[in-house]
């Protein structure tokens, strides 16, 4: 075999086998692309609403009330309600009277477990005009609990309380702040205000 023949023959195949390789990384590339944008059909809601107003009931009676302006539901193994726009939650009382209002810029809720975590800006009021403030809350329903495990603040008529870490029930009536950190006393009498720690 002339030398000059095998010479040239071997570099077109040298040249092929590169371009072969070329063709491959770049469908691989491609590849990459289409599962990235499959993955992120999968994440998107199967389901959005606005302006939603969700009403819960017992025995016939409405206990409470969900408003959002807007909310996501998503499928899957673990399916949720994102509320990314803000929550407004009334309780009722057996003549629909509002008992307590929770509301917060943020909210999920993982629906088989019935748990809601709300997050930045947390404000609970109760009937006696208690008011807890939270950056993170999380709402068990199963249980019919609030909790917490960052810094709260709770404002009642007469003294202002901090500490990290809460815990009432979901109508925030009986409440306790698990590590307190210091008492603000409201004195109606006198401008003066006692800090006590």
């Amino acid at each position: 075999m002339d030398d000059s023949f095998s010479y040239g023959f071997f570099k077109k195949l040298k040249n092929i086998i590169l371009l072969l390789f070329l063709v491959m990384l770049f469908s691989c590339e491609n590849d990459i692309e289409l599962v990235n944008q499959l993955s992120l059909k999968d994440n998107s809601p199967f389901e959005i609403s606005h302006n939603i107003e969700l009403i819960y009931s017992e025995k016939g009676n409405v206990s409470l009330m969900v408003k959002a302006p807007i909310l996501e539901r998503y499928t899957g193994d673990r399916p949720y309600l994102e509320m990314t726009q803000g929550i407004e939650v009334f309780f009722f009382d057996s003549i629909m009277n509002v008992t307590s209002k929770l509301t917060a810029n943020y909210a999920i809720s993982y629906e088989n477990e019935k748990i809601t975590e709300v997050r930045n800006n947390v404000v609970v009021i109760n009937e006696k005009e208690e008011q807890l403030n939270t950056e993170h809350l999380i709402w068990d329903e199963q249980n019919g609990t609030i909790s917490s495990e960052v810094f709260v603040k709770i404002t009642t008529e007469k003294e202002v309380l901090f500490g990290d870490g809460f815990e009432s029930d979901e109508r925030f009536e009986r409440w306790i702040i698990k590590k307190p950190k210091g008492t603000f006393v409201i004195n109606d009498e006198s401008d003066d205000n006692d800090e006590t720690n």
